[in-house]
């Protein structure tokens, strides 16, 4: 988009904020699931997590006009069927009118900062269901990272019942990305052992009063075929970070979106900041290997 394009966005945001709602209540949906029952979704929630940097590149999404424009360019292309974000961005994509006939998934997003003294303190800070029906998003996504020695966990899994339930009531699809967590070396550490995702995915499938409307967002691990035959859920891919090596990571996806129960891919920072820098080529590839399985 040019200058005057974004110039727009602000004016707009200054003059008349409630031109978001407006832009949202005049989207054109679409039905979750396409024929082959398949979802390629672009993430974008990093920004608000504080999580700036793809690679070497610290700040790598710090400048949102940038941000925007590679989101567009992935909107576009054919077989991408959505995006995760949260609401300062899923707005921006509204006003841009880049959400039409889009699966739009609202991130609950996660309170605990990496890095930060509180980062097990993982209460939800942006979209809630109410919200995400007042803007007639399709899908809802919340993190959920257990970690047994830390206390402050045990308000995150209830709030993430909760929210399993809340959706339900409201007929929202709501996708859980859980991992088993521990403190080392003064970092909080995922662990991506088939055993703890398995551990995970177990606790999390049990959350609130009805599993109906529950999908599960996990990384691709080694033994994904046992992780797979922990839960009857629809399960999307997690694409993790950026790697150095993009044909062993489409390598590791492809052998996963082959595994009963997958239905799909969520994939943020490695396509649309690829280490070559071609947006388009980037989303084309991952998009071939979701739908042509």
């Amino acid at each position: 988009m040019d200058a005057d394009g974004f110039a727009a966005i602000r004016d707009r945001r200054a003059h008349d904020p409630g031109a978001i709602a407006g832009a949202l209540a005049a989207r054109t949906r679409r039905p979750l699931l396409g024929e082959n029952g398949r979802l390629f979704i672009i993430a974008a929630d990093h920004p608000a997590r504080g999580a700036l940097g793809v690679g070497d590149e610290p700040m790598a999404m710090a400048h949102r006009y940038e941000l925007l424009d590679r989101l567009a360019l992935a909107l576009s292309r054919p077989g991408v069927d959505g995006v995760l974000a949260t609401p300062d961005i899923i707005d921006d994509l509204a006003l841009l009118g880049a959400l039409d006939d889009k699966v739009v998934v609202g991130s609950m997003n996660r309170g605990g900062l990496r890095g930060s003294s509180f980062e097990m303190d993982d209460r939800f800070t942006s979209y809630d269901i109410d919200g995400i029906v007042r803007d007639r998003l399709d899908f809802a996504k919340a993190l959920l990272r257990i970690n047994l020695q830390d206390p402050r966990s045990a308000a995150t899994i209830e709030a993430c019942a909760a929210a399993v339930s809340a959706a339900a009531a409201a007929g929202v699809p709501i996708m859980i990305e859980p991992f088993m967590s521990s403190h080392r070396g003064g970092a909080i550490v995922n662990d991506l052992t088939a055993d703890a995702v398995i551990t995970a995915v177990a606790i999390a499938s049990g959350l609130g009063t009805t599993s109906a409307y529950t999908w599960m967002k996990l990384p691709v691990v080694d033994g994904m075929e046992r992780v797979m035959e922990a839960t009857t859920l629809p399960t999307l891919l997690l694409g993790g970070e950026r790697s150095d090596d993009s044909d062993a990571m489409y390598a590791s996806w492809q052998h996963a979106l082959t595994l009963p129960g997958v239905r799909g891919l969520v994939v943020g920072r490695a396509l649309i900041y690829p280490p070559d820098g071609n947006v388009q080529r980037a989303v084309d590839t991952a998009s071939a290997l979701v739908h042509e399985q």
